[in-house]
C-alpha cells in the first residue's frame, strides 16, 4: 500500500493503483454501483490531450517571443508534457479504464471524475518514467495533469465530445434502419391490406404505405439528429472555473479549441459567451429532446409490428422472425422480443429526458452541479437508441416476412373494402353490402352477387389492388367503369 494525503487527511491506496486519494474519497462518498460510461472516459482523455497539445504550443510561443526573458511562471518540463500526452492518448483509446473508480452518479459537478482521470494520467506517466504511482513530486495530478484546466470546462466539453461521437453512430444507425424499411416499402408497394384506425378495420391500404410511414418518420429523425451537431459543437474549454478564463493564458484559451477540432474531426468552436456555456445546460435539454423524438418513432414502429404480427386476431399479416425461443415451457413459441426491447429502450429515454430537464433546471448561479448524472443519462439514451436501431434492422426488419396473400384475402372479406364503392353506388348501398358481409361472413364478391347492387365485373375492377391504393379518383374513373 502507499499513503496519499490531502488537506483533509491521509488514505491508504493500493500500491500499483493508477487512481489516487481524490478518486478513493469519491468512491467512498458515492457508493453507487452504476458504471461510468467508457465513451465519456475516452472523451475526457481526448479533451485533456487537446489541453496538453495547446500547452505545448504555448511553451513554443513563449520561447519564440521571449527567448531571453526571465518569465515568473512555473513551466512544466517538456519531457513531462510528452509523458502526460502519451498517458492522455492511452485514455482516449480506452486504456486504464479499470482504474476509473468514480461511479456514474456522484456529486460535485464532476470534480471527482476530472480528478480520477488526472490521477490516472499522472500515475500512468510516472510509470513511463520508471517511477512508482504516487510520486507526485515528479508529476502531480493537479499541477501537471490539470494544467490550465478546470472541472467546469473539461467535463462539459468532454461530454459534448462523447455525445458528438455517439451522434455520428446514431445518424448511421437511423439511416441503416431506414434503408431496411424502405426496401420492404419498395418490394411490397402494391400489396394490399386492411388499414386500421383506433384498432378497428378502416379502409384498404398497402404494405407500401405502412412501411413508408416508418421510413418517413426515420427520415425526419435523421434530419433532426443532423441539426443537433450545430447545438452541441459550442464548448467552454479554456474558460476555467466560471468561463472567465481566470488563471489561464489568453494564448491557451484561443488555441485549445482548435486542438480539439483537429483531434476529433468535428467543428467544435469556443463559445462567444463562456460564462453562459458554463452556467447553462439547456443545449443538452434541446439535443435530448431530439433523441426523445426518435424514441417516440421507434416505439410507434416497434409496437405496430408487434401488433400486426400477433396471433390475437387470427392469421397475422406479417411473420416476425424467430430470433430466440419464446418460452421455457411452451414448445416452439416465438415472442416479439425485438419490438419489446425497442419499446423498453424508448421508455428509458423518456425517463432520461425528464431527468435531464429537471436537473438542467437545477443549475444554480454560475454552474450546474448535476452534470455527471445529466451526462450519464444523455449517453445512456444515445447508446440505447443506437442499439435499438441496430437490432430492429438486423433482427426484425431485415428478416420480416409479409404474408401478402393472407392480407389480401382478409381485405376482401372485410367490410372495410366496401368504402371503395361509395363514389359508384353511394354510402347507403355500400353499407348494405358491408352489413351482409358481416352477417354472412362472406367476401365482397359473394355479398354483391346476392344483393346485385353493382355490376360484378365493375366491382372486380374497382377493387383491384392498383385501384384500391391509388390516390383518389377522377371523373374519368366513374364514367369508364
Amino acid at each position: 500500500m502507499r499513503i496519499e494525503s490531502d488537506f483533509i487527511g491521509s488514505i491508504d491506496i493500493q500500491e500499483d493503483a493508477l487512481y489516487g486519494i481524490h478518486s478513493k474519497r469519491a468512491q467512498n462518498n458515492f457508493p453507487d454501483q452504476t458504471n461510468f460510461h467508457l465513451a465519456w472516459y475516452k472523451a475526457i482523455g481526448l479533451t485533456k490531450l487537446a489541453c496538453y497539445q495547446a500547452y505545448k504550443k504555448f511553451l513554443d510561443a513563449v520561447d519564440y517571443k521571449y527567448p531571453d526573458t526571465d518569465i515568473p511562471l512555473k513551466f512544466i518540463d517538456r519531457k513531462v508534457v510528452d509523458h502526460i500526452i502519451d498517458a492522455a492518448t492511452e485514455i482516449a483509446e480506452g486504456n486504464h479504464f479499470e482504474h476509473f473508480i468514480v461511479p456514474a452518479v456522484c456529486g460535485g459537478a464532476g470534480t471527482s471524475i476530472n480528478m480520477n482521470v488526472n490521477e490516472i494520467i499522472a500515475n500512468a506517466a510516472l510509470c513511463k518514467m520508471n517511477r512508482k504511482p504516487g510520486d507526485y513530486q515528479i508529476i502531480d495530478p493537479i499541477e501537471h495533469a490539470n494544467v490550465y484546466q478546470s472541472t467546469n470546462d473539461v467535463i462539459p466539453t468532454s461530454l459534448k465530445v462523447a455525445v458528438t461521437q455517439l451522434l455520428d453512430n446514431l445518424e448511421e444507425s437511423i439511416n441503416n434502419l431506414r434503408e431496411s424499411i424502405e426496401h420492404l416499402e419498395t418490394v411490397h408497394r402494391n400489396d394490399v391490406k386492411i388499414g386500421y384506425t383506433q384498432m378497428q378495420e378502416a379502409v384498404p391500404t398497402s404494405f407500401g404505405n405502412l412501411f413508408s410511414n416508418y421510413s418517413e418518420a426515420l427520415s425526419r429523425d435523421w434530419w433532426r439528429v443532423s441539426k443537433a451537431f450545430e447545438r452541441i459543437k459550442v464548448v467552454n474549454l479554456g474558460g476555467s472555473a466560471l468561463g472567465t478564463g481566470i488563471t489561464v493564458p489568453q494564448y491557451f484559451i484561443m488555441e485549445v479549441t482548435h486542438e480539439l477540432r483537429k483531434l476529433t474531426g468535428h467543428p467544435f468552436t469556443r463559445s462567444e459567451n463562456m460564462t453562459d456555456a458554463t452556467s447553462n445546460l439547456d443545449v443538452l435539454v434541446e439535443v435530448h429532446a431530439i433523441l426523445k423524438a426518435h424514441a417516440v418513432n421507434l416505439e410507434k414502429t416497434a409496437a405496430d409490428i408487434r401488433l400486426i404480427g400477433s396471433d390475437v386476431a387470427g392469421s397475422p399479416d406479417i411473420e416476425i422472425p424467430a430470433v430466440q425461443a419464446g418460452s421455457s415451457i411452451m414448445p416452439g413459441k416465438v415472442n416479439p422480443v425485438i419490438s419489446e426491447f425497442a419499446v423498453s429502450a424508448a421508455h428509458k429515454v423518456y425517463t432520461n429526458d425528464q431527468l435531464i430537464s429537471n436537473l438542467a433546471g437545477q443549475g444554480c448561479l454560475d454552474l450546474n452541479a448535476y452534470i455527471p448524472t445529466i451526462g450519464h443519462a444523455m449517453i445512456e439514451s444515445l447508446e440505447l437508441l443506437i442499439a435499438a436501431d441496430q437490432t430492429l434492422k438486423q433482427n426484425l426488419f431485415d428478416k420480416l416476412q409479409v404474408n401478402n396473400k393472407t392480407a389480401e384475402d382478409k381485405l376482401y372479406k372485410s367490410p372495410a373494402v366496401t368504402t371503395a364503392l361509395i363514389p359508384f353506388i353511394g354510402y347507403h348501398a355500400a353499407t348494405e353490402i358491408a352489413q351482409y358481409m358481416k352477417q354472412h361472413q362472406v367476401d365482397i364478391f359473394n355479398a354483391n352477387e346476392e344483393l346485385q347492387l353493382i355490376d360484378q365485373t365493375q366491382l372486380k375492377k374497382i377493387v383491384t389492388p392498383e385501384n384500391l391504393i391509388k390516390k383518389g379518383f377522377t371523373i374519368g374513373d366513374i364514367t369508364r367503369s
